[in-house]
């Protein structure tokens, strides 16, 4: 990995991602995030003249509509912002000569397979965020070759709103708490996937004319476990420091029906990005404890 000063321009001020981005800051890296209300990604306007007086050597599309079950209703924004914003960001990104990189979901799968999906897998989403989410990685195709879409899952974060923050907020004043223990999937820190775009970013800067390092990869940590386990590994590490705990109750996806339906099974198959970019994702109650150390 090259150790050139490397300048990132990342969309979504204060997502998860964005955020952890901004925390790898430092002697070699620049990471400037955009958001509202300078950069509206469902404005559908041309972003290249903002992006461009920033100099970026790589532009990130980490902001997304991530309103699961609200976008069922709410289709147009979702859409506009997953969807057709994707496609406005890379087109820029084509128009500046910089590679870009896109994060998608595992929600582009239906859940049906009994391995965990490759990139070659056909995509069968379920619900309309991944609806959305697909059309964003056909948009951001469609604008430029020179791009890394990659697929995560099941994202979390020391701060902001996510599945490990929600479980210690109910965990101060509830003994139990039921929680879908029938969706299999890989939990995935926000602190990896940043140190994770920062290699691939530096991978294609470093390899202008690598097709290889580009295209489609999925990025998670490794392992996988239900909504109803990554709950109780948070009570468990947090009991350890005298946190807020709580005992989950395992129930069925039909004990508690949504708008949105979630695939069944959505596991990614990450053998490609560390074959291609080097990347060794680190098992995903290693990352939770690392990642738990850091909460505000």
């Amino acid at each position: 990995m090259s150790n050139k000063r490397l300048r990132i321009v990342v969309t979504g001020l204060c997502g998860q991602v964005a955020r952890a981005l901004q925390y790898r800051a430092g002697e070699l890296l620049d990471v400037i995030a955009v958001g509202r209300p300078d950069f509206d990604l469902g404005a559908l306007t041309d972003p290249t003249p903002l992006f461009a007086a920033m100099r970026p050597d790589v532009i990130v599309n980490a902001a997304a509509y991530t309103a699961v079950d609200q976008a069922e209703t709410d289709r147009e924004a979702a859409l506009a912002i997953n969807g057709a914003g994707a496609g406005a960001v890379a087109r820029a990104a084509a128009e500046l000569g910089a590679p870009i990189i896109q994060l998608s979901t595992d929600y582009v799968f239906d859940g049906a397979a009994t391995r965990p999906y490759r990139e070659d897998d056909p995509t069968a989403p379920i619900n309309f965020y991944g609806r959305s989410k697909l059309a964003g990685e056909e948009a951001v195709r469609a604008a430029t070759p020179n791009h890394a879409i990659l697929r995560t899952s099941w994202v979390y974060a020391p701060e902001g709103q996510n599945f490990l923050r929600t479980m210690l907020r109910l965990a101060g004043d509830r003994d139990e708490i039921r929680v879908v223990a029938d969706q299999h999937g890989t939990p995935t820190s926000a602190l990896d996937i940043a140190a994770a775009i920062e290699q691939v970013a530096r991978n294609l800067v470093a390899n202008p004319d690598a097709p290889l390092l580009r295209g489609l990869f999925h990025l998670t940590d490794s392992g996988v476990t239900t909504w109803a386990g990554f709950a109780a590994e948070i009570f468990t590490i947090s009991a350890e420091s005298g946190g807020p705990r709580a005992r989950v109750v395992p129930i069925a996806t039909s004990d508690y029906p949504t708008p949105a339906r979630r695939p069944a099974r959505s596991q990614l198959d990450t053998t490609k990005i560390t074959r291609v970019h080097n990347l060794r994702p680190k098992p995903w109650t290693q990352a939770l404890r690392e990642a738990m150390g850091k909460l505000a």
